[in-house]
């Protein structure tokens, strides 16, 4: 006897009740070994513990010198050194130390002695005994691959949420790490039902059909990060199906069904279903077209979904309201689908009520009728810049929701609103792909480099939002911010007129977001008389003219340089060309004796159990193009800043929040 769907409810209302009843936490942390990491979901961010290279090196077969001491050298006016008895190879810890005047031979690859700060090219040198004759000039750093160039010690190279292909277990291998912490792939119970549904292989007999359903579902389970279980077919047995679903839930995160939703007397899916309390079904039947059957249900917080029997209603359905809990289930992103532009080529009728999703195929149109933009009405997508591609045309590919072929075949969908009826020829419509390549970050972040921004990227990553940084300083962000280039820019400069950090340097087209106060310092491991009481005047005074102590600097444009160098006012200490790219690069670099002094921000200091010098409190701001205010994940960045829970442990690693 067949029953009528009831209570038929919209789309974004069936996906609210099914939200509310399940758990989309990611499962459960497990611990893979690198080799097996590779589709893989970091559950944890990943710092690492040594510098990338390790030690300073050369890039080039030549002689390690003071750089000073090559100035002026020319074809005509050679400059001569004093040769070293050492021959540095790759692999060898150096005993020698270059002192004005020396050269000590190295290897491509070998370790850069100390009091060196150049290599000279083997090809502009000459050798005269225990002499070496240097035909041209170089600058301090030139043929150094400084330690921490690519990696540096206690910088987050991975946040939790990234998805590890071989780009990022490359970069795990490179920092020596072999086993890491993944969310573990939820497991998905895949069950087709139906007396007429066979396997493939089987010989096809009339009123039979092909488990394609299972199939397609399974390798989607696969691709959104999910471990499918695949359940076979039961045929229109209550007591057989009641049975394989209880089992499954008992070992599965996920339940799938396909087939058996409807209300006929052989649809047996939804009658097990509603078997099941707390809460058990919570929508059947949703105003999609195709897709309407749908039923969605859970026990104990545990997804149990009731797919269409028809293949693109199963597919439908599936990435409307099962992938995104698997991928969350999966500790991946929300998935961002590309939209493009075009014309609808015929003229289509819908049906008022329910939301349609229209396959299409896209073909160059002959002519335009586009002359706005329209904007992409979910952030759930991304719209493709197309001011240079030739007009579209989106051509229905309409062959139902029991075609095999169409899903796969088609370009896109688009989707018309249950209050639209028609959508005539010409009309412009955006198409959502189901394909997409690589996209551009959510949200790009260029500046200065802090540990706060790295746990705020962090936090935006757990949201779903994928990130980006690129450590160019404070100047380089300022100016990448002008572009337009960022979404953000980290910056902590000082205006020496007015006192006061970061708003001076606006322009109308920029806007500031407070950020928090830090404080900056000199930076020394504990023990070392030269630092330990003493105030900066007397520690600055102390080092300046100290050939024995060794800094590291930062490096040119950072916020932190510009520190430097007006506290060194024009002296340039021993290592001065050493540059870091970031605070934990320069206690890496004072804490393995590499550098006996450097600045950075306190919490760094203290996160390296080194002694600190307060040298100024700066506030470290962010700065926003004003044409990319309104994008999600700079409204997402700047409600986080807000947040007492973000504060409070900002608070707990250092830093100042008014």
């Amino acid at each position: 006897m067949q029953e009528q769907f009831l209570d038929v409810i919209d789309r974004d209302e069936a996906e609210r009740r099914f939200h509310a009843v399940i758990s989309r936490e990611p499962v459960r942390v497990e611990r893979v070994p690198l080799e097996k990491a590779l589709g893989r979901v970091l559950s944890l961010d990943v710092v690492a513990n040594v510098d990338v290279p390790s030690f300073e090196r050369s890039n080039y077969d030549g002689f390690a010198v003071q750089a000073a001491d090559t100035f002026g050298a020319q074809e005509e006016t050679p400059r001569p050194l004093k040769m070293l008895d050492e021959v540095i190879a790759a692999a060898v810890v150096p005993s020698s130390e270059v002192t004005s005047g020396d050269a000590v031979s190295i290897a491509t690859g070998g370790m850069v002695p100390r009091g060196a700060d150049a290599v000279v090219m083997v090809e502009h040198t000459d050798s005269n005994g225990d002499e070496l004759i240097v035909r041209r000039a170089v600058t301090p750093g030139f043929g150094i691959a400084f330690a921490g160039t690519d990696v540096s010690a206690g910088e987050t190279v991975l946040r939790r949420g990234d998805l590890l292909t071989s780009r990022e277990t490359g970069v795990l291998a490179a920092i020596g790490v072999n086993e890491v912490e993944v969310w573990a792939r939820p497991r998905v119970g895949v069950l087709s039902t139906g007396d007429e549904i066979i396997h493939p292989g089987e010989a096809m007999r009339p009123g039979m059909v092909y488990d394609s359903n299972s199939r397609i579902i399974a390798d989607a389970v696969r691709e959104l990060g999910g471990e499918p279980i695949m359940l076979g077919i039961v045929h229109d047995d209550l007591d057989q199906l009641r049975d394989r679903v209880s089992n499954a839930l008992a070992e599965c995160d996920v339940v799938l069904l396909s087939g058996g939703t409807s209300k006929g007397a052989s649809d047996l899916s939804y009658h097990v279903v509603s078997e099941f309390d707390d809460p058990g079904i919570v929508a059947h039947g949703v105003a999609l077209k195709p897709g309407k059957p749908i039923c969605l249900a859970a026990s104990r917080g545990k997804p149990i979904v009731i797919l269409p029997g028809f293949p693109t209603s199963a597919i439908f359905t599936f990435h409307e309201f099962v992938a995104p809990v698997i991928r969350a289930l999966a500790g991946r992103s929300v998935e961002s689908r590309d939209v493009v532009e075009a014309q609808m080529a015929v003229k289509v009728n819908s049906e008022i009520g329910r939301t349609e999703y229209l396959l299409v195929g896209l073909v160059e149109a002959a002519n335009s009728v586009l002359s706005t933009q329209y904007p992409v009405p979910s952030t759930q997508y991304s719209a493709l810049p197309t001011p240079h591609s030739p007009p579209l045309s989106a051509y229905p590919m309409g062959k139902g929701s029991g075609s095999v072929t169409t899903f796969s075949r088609a370009d896109g969908f688009v989707t018309i609103g249950r209050h639209e009826e028609i959508v005539d020829a010409g009309q412009p419509v955006q198409v959502r792909l189901l394909g997409r390549d690589l996209r551009v970050a959510d949200l790009v972040v260029i500046g200065s480099h802090c540990v706060g921004l790295d746990f705020l990227l962090g936090e935006l990553q757990q949201q779903g939002f994928d990130t980006k940084f690129l450590a160019v300083g404070s100047t380089g962000g300022l100016e990448a911010a002008r572009r337009s280039e960022c979404d953000l820019a980290g910056i902590h400069l000082l205006d020496p007129e007015t006192g006061e950090y970061n708003r001076p340097f606006l322009t109308d087209e920029l806007e500031l977001i407070p950020g928090y106060g830090r404080l900056q310092g000199i930076v020394y491991r504990t023990g070392d008389e030269r630092f330990e009481a003493r105030s900066a005047e007397e520690v600055v005074a102390a080092v300046k003219d100290n050939l024995s102590c060794m800094m590291v600097n930062r490096n040119k444009r950072s916020g932190t340089r510009i520190l430097i160098d007006r506290l060194l006012a024009g002296s340039q200490p021993r290592g001065y060309a050493v540059q870091s790219r970031s605070h934990n690069a320069v206690a890496a670099a004072v804490g393995q004796g590499r550098a006996d002094w450097g600045v950075a921000i306190q919490t760094v200091a203290e996160q390296a159990g080194l002694g600190f010098t307060p040298l100024v409190e700066e506030q470290y701001d962010f700065v926003i193009p004003g044409a990319r205010r309104n994008r999600p994940a700079v409204a997402a960045f700047a409600s986080l800043l807000a947040d007492d829970a973000v504060r409070q442990k900002l608070t707990e690693m250092g830093f100042r929040r008014e």
